[in-house]
């Protein structure tokens, strides 16, 4: 790499004092300084930057001597003088200095030599004199004038990403403990594969990431980018290694569903997601997916017929007997090292069954008091018939597997039954359940005479005195 302006400086002083710093430390005697310049004159030195053979007069020699003689930092002192107009650009008008401030902020996408070229164009007719293109590229960089790239969809929200990616500073960050933060994001892989209908597809890979440790929690190739995806990887790293205290994914689909975000809010996990078009906020995982690439895919390259489950297959054992037991250049240490030296937050996994149910949204749905069922997903599920009072019933689903949907006690959660669906072929039979008891049968009730109230106020009624409110007729007579 060339040595930047800087640098020269500093070569072209350490080279100075390597010659006349001997005379600093043994100072000639009284009228030998001319002699001992002569000798250092008629010798050959080596040039700082390019190493080619140089010398020096004894007046240059005799200057370098004098001011390192009377500095405090003599190799400060013996540094290139940086020129008067140093930061200035007098070559660059003010005329056209404005015109390329204006020219970048209308057109920040722009390489700076379209940047030149245009300022050329712009000035031709006018005859202002456009300096040379590297300093205009000078120009630009002192001012921070770099190229920036737009972002790929013009939204509100991109465009504000941006704007504060350009005003906010992106630090690097890490966690104390292990399992405190886990990250969670997807990659497309390099390669195609061959799945079980003949179709060449691009597998994604999931891969979730612990933050202090670096310990690749779980690594597995999918079809698609899916919420089922997601909770199916998900769910075996909690398995694998507990419960982490929070999650930190992007804004994706699959990240952001129902059934993602009901599962880690039952599970305690908090769910962290980064600001909309700013992935790099979770850009640790950026380093495992180059990882992937860069040693995992190159080790498939002669594999001709290489199907998902091979592909998986693989990536379990590199993951596992590779990476996670490789220094890593940043801590200092493999991954499961760290991992096991903790200090550690993490929670004891539940059952898989547990894990399962969490993952399942939480919907409520008004009973058809007719035939006591509910509508769901665009079908129809049958509610038991002890569960016929109720007017609106809570379930718990995945969109994915409706073979298991769950009524729920709304305020503790607790499961009471499964439901299934409406199964119309079997009840055509005509053969019917006798519907669950739910307190005394209203067909038959006991007889027991007039109403307490009633005899009540006929008995007040007597009492008070006042005549018959009517004339009972014959037939009252009579009985």
């Amino acid at each position: 790499m060339n040595p930047t302006h800087a640098s020269h400086r500093d070569q072209w002083a350490r080279l100075r004092f390597l010659i006349v710093g001997h005379l600093l430390a043994e100072p000639p005697e009284h009228g030998a300084l001319f002699k001992s310049l002569t000798e250092l004159a008629s010798k050959t030195w080596r040039h700082p930057l390019n190493g080619e053979p140089i010398t020096f007069g004894v007046s240059t020699l005799e200057r370098w001597y004098y001011k390192a003689l009377k500095a405090h930092d003599p190799v400060n002192t013996l540094k290139n003088r940086l020129g008067s107009h140093y930061g200035t650009f007098p070559s660059l008008s003010i005329e056209v200095r404005d015109q390329l401030v204006g020219q970048y902020l209308e057109h920040p996408g722009w390489t700076m030599k379209l940047h030149h070229d245009n300022l050329i164009s712009l000035n031709r007719a006018s005859g202002r004199v456009v300096p040379s293109y590297p300093t205009v590229r000078r120009f630009l960089k002192a001012r921070g004038l770099f190229r920036k790239a737009r972002p790929k969809r013009q939204t509100a929200g991109a465009i504000a990403a941006l704007e504060r990616l350009e005003q906010r500073e992106v630090r690097s960050y890490e966690v104390e403990h292990v399992a405190a933060l886990w990250h969670l994001d997807f990659h497309v892989g390099s390669r195609q594969i061959l799945n079980r209908s003949g179709e060449w597809v691009t597998p994604k890979l999931l891969g979730i990431l612990d933050d202090r440790s670096r310990l690749v929690c779980h690594l597995q190739w999918y079809g698609d980018e899916t919420a089922e995806s997601l909770i199916h990887g998900l769910s075996q790293a909690i398995m694998k290694r507990g419960l982490p205290r929070a999650l930190m994914t992007d804004n994706g689909a699959a990240m952001v569903a129902g059934e993602t975000v009901q599962g880690l809010n039952d599970l305690g996990i908090l769910h962290q997601r980064t600001l909309p078009y700013s992935a790099y906020q979770n850009g640790k995982q950026e380093f495992l997916w180059t990882r992937v690439e860069s040693r995992l895919m190159p080790m498939l390259e002669s594999e001709e017929h290489l199907t998902l489950k091979d592909l998986n297959l693989a990536t379990q054992a590199w993951v596992e007997q590779e990476y996670n037991r490789t220094v890593h250049s940043e801590i200092k240490t493999t991954p499961l090292a760290r991992y096991l030296e903790g200090p550690g937050v993490s929670r004891p996994s539940p059952s898989m069954e547990a894990i399962a149910g969490a993952f399942r949204l939480r919907v409520a749905r008004k009973q058809r008091r007719s035939d006591g069922t509910v509508s769901l997903e665009g079908g129809r599920f049958e509610i038991p018939s002890r569960y016929r009072n109720f007017a609106i019933v809570h379930l718990r689903y995945a969109r994915w597997d409706l073979s298991r949907v769950d009524l729920v006690d709304p305020r503790s959660g607790e499961v009471l039954c499964s439901i299934r669906p409406l199964d119309k072929t079997a009840h055509a039979s005509g053969v019917r359940k006798r519907m669950a008891s739910q307190g005394p049968s209203l067909l038959s009730p006991p007889a027991t005479g007039m109403a307490p109230l009633l005899k009540e106020l006929i008995a007040d009624y007597a009492a008070s005195g006042l005549p018959p409110a009517y004339i009972p007729t014959h037939d009252e007579d009579f009985e």
